[in-house]
């Protein structure tokens, strides 16, 4: 398998990817496309089929492109994680990681996504890409989300043509529903909505989102636990991650790793709405975070301000322009926690490397990108220590990542 849909198979020693394949498989295949140093293909008969596939259990696959994994057994996907992240960190890094154990899976492989984000399609419809297209497979039944069953076609077919898509966020108390519109909402929206959430028992609250608007219908308010007896309280349109079971671990792991104390100066860069950032003020830290969004860092601060955090400080600016600031100014963290999207932080290595922090924790759900930034912060001085990986998304080829490198 690749980090993505395809499987690999080889055509007289041309590699060829093949989309829904399963390691073991013999394929009878069709070339849809064909380049100098591969090829892809489709498949016409499963001539036998891998050890690990199996039916995938929705009946949106193979069209939906949402699952790309489906058509392995949960275990065997859990183990191919492993062995990529370990196969990436040795080729690029030149560490050997043992695959045995090295990826968490998840408590369960369906209804796990608190946060669902449906495209929507004319009269009503949602759904999702059709894979390697952007047509869309309209469902009315998702398995991973927490709730399957609800779909979001009531404010989909209410908003019409102005929405592009709607996010459903799910917490113990209910769920709370995003859109985001190709205009700015505004009163005609606002009245949809309510009608929408009136007419409907569970939906708290709907944000509006569009060409720079934002306005809110209801209680747009979610909590979930970070941590036992840590529980946060943001808006339902601010970044947090889908599998909350796992982020309960990925919380715990980076705790431990960074081992911090009373007075332990951290910096936080990408912090969101503090999902490490408020665990480790609550164990003396003198967290800094930072993050680009404004309304993330006003919910961390409520929450910081809430539980007591007098020493946490948290500022709306992008992490390079911080990292370079606090050079200017010499601080020096004992602590740089780094989270970035997936796209990387490749930029911010050598800033980060110049304020010598004793140790770097990061956190990434794209191991390519990972281990590219890796390679650049080690070039400064520092080891790799730990590596830790949890199944966020199964029935997907994502994972999240957590590293921790120690200054030589």
């Amino acid at each position: 398998m690749t980090f993505g849909r395809y499987g690999v198979g080889r055509i007289d020693g041309k590699s060829v990817m093949v989309p829904q394949a399963v390691p073991g498989d013999l394929l009878e295949v069709a070339l849809t496309s064909e380049r100098r140093d591969y090829a892809i293909a489709r498949i016409e008969r499963i001539v036998r089929a891998g050890a690990s596939r199996r039916e995938p259990p929705c009946q949106y696959l193979p069209r939906c492109g949402g699952c790309d994994w489906q058509q392995i057994d949960y275990p065997t996907q859990v183990a191919l994680k492993a062995q990529l992240i370990a196969a990436e960190f040795r080729h690029v890094l030149g560490i050997e990681l043992d695959a045995g154990g090295l990826v968490e899976a998840a408590p369960s492989e369906f209804a796990y996504r608190s946060r669902t984000r449906f495209k929507t399609a004319a009269g009503g419809g949602v759904g999702f890409h059709e894979a390697g297209s952007n047509s869309i497979v309209e469902i009315d039944r998702c398995m991973v989300a927490a709730t399957p069953d609800r779909m979001p076609m009531a404010l989909a077919a209410a908003l019409g043509r102005r929405c592009i898509e709607i996010e459903v966020v799910s917490d113990r108390d209910g769920e709370v529903q995003v859109a985001n519109l190709a205009k700015a909402p505004g009163s005609a929206e606002v009245s949809r909505a309510y009608q929408v959430m009136r007419g409907d028992g569970i939906i708290r609250g709907i944000v509006l989102r569009g060409g720079g608007g934002r306005l809110v219908v209801g209680d747009a308010k979610i909590s979930f636990e970070l941590e036992p007896e840590c529980v946060i309280e943001i808006d339902a349109d601010l970044f947090s991650q889908v599998n909350r079971a796992q982020n309960l671990r990925l919380v715990a792991t980076v705790v431990a790793m960074a081992a911090v104390g009373d007075g332990t100066a951290v910096l936080d860069l990408f912090c969101g709405a503090g999902n490490f950032s408020l665990p480790l003020a609550r164990r003396g830290a003198r967290v800094t975070g930072v993050d680009a969004d404004a309304l993330a860092v006003a919910g961390v601060q409520h929450n910081a301000a809430r539980m007591g955090f007098k020493e946490a400080q948290f500022i709306a600016m992008k992490a390079a322009e911080t990292a370079r600031f606090f050079e200017r100014a010499r601080y020096r963290p004992d602590l740089v926690i780094i989270d970035p999207p997936r796209s990387g932080a490749l930029e911010l290595m050598a800033a980060v490397a110049r304020l010598r922090p004793r140790a770097v924790i990061y956190v990434s759900c794209d191991t390519t990108t990972l281990v590219r930034d890796l390679q650049s912060l080690c070039a400064y001085g520092y080891e790799i220590d730990r590596v830790r990986a949890f199944d966020f998304f199964p029935n997907t080829h994502h994972a999240e990542v957590a590293v921790h490198a120690l200054l030589t």
